[in-house]
């Protein structure tokens, strides 16, 4: 079994920062892409920034360029988001992704997080 544990969300207030954290446990043979998605509400999940494990440049949503990091440990099975100049329009659960081999020989797998609460309001 594979286990995602987010942690790091919180309320912040307007052009404050948060950092999150997600990582990966149990049976990893090995690690591709590990993303960030958030969803607000009544609005559909959408892509916040990804990472490859290639070390490609990561990517982001409009939305979040200049203000987000997205980063990686791969000895550590932890992706990383690190928000600067949040605003109110941030605000969303926040949900890590990773996608991975529980075994070699297996098919890639997207595994999710069980969402962070992050909330920008003054």
């Amino acid at each position: 079994q594979v286990h995602l544990v987010e942690s790091g969300g919180g309320l912040v207030q307007p052009g404050g920062s948060l950092s999150l954290s997600c990582a990966a446990s149990g049976t990893i043979f090995s690690i591709d892409d590990m993303a960030w998605y958030r969803q607000a509400p009544g609005k559909q999940r959408e892509l916040v920034a990804i990472i490859t494990s290639g070390g490609g440049m990561p990517n982001y949503a409009d939305s979040v360029k200049g203000r987000v990091t997205i980063s990686r440990d791969n000895a550590k099975d932890t992706v990383y988001l690190q928000m600067n100049s949040l605003k109110p329009e941030d605000t969303a659960v926040y949900y890590c992704k990773v996608r991975l081999r529980p075994a070699w020989g297996t098919r890639l797998r997207d595994y999710w997080g069980q969402g962070t609460q992050v909330t920008v309001s003054s």
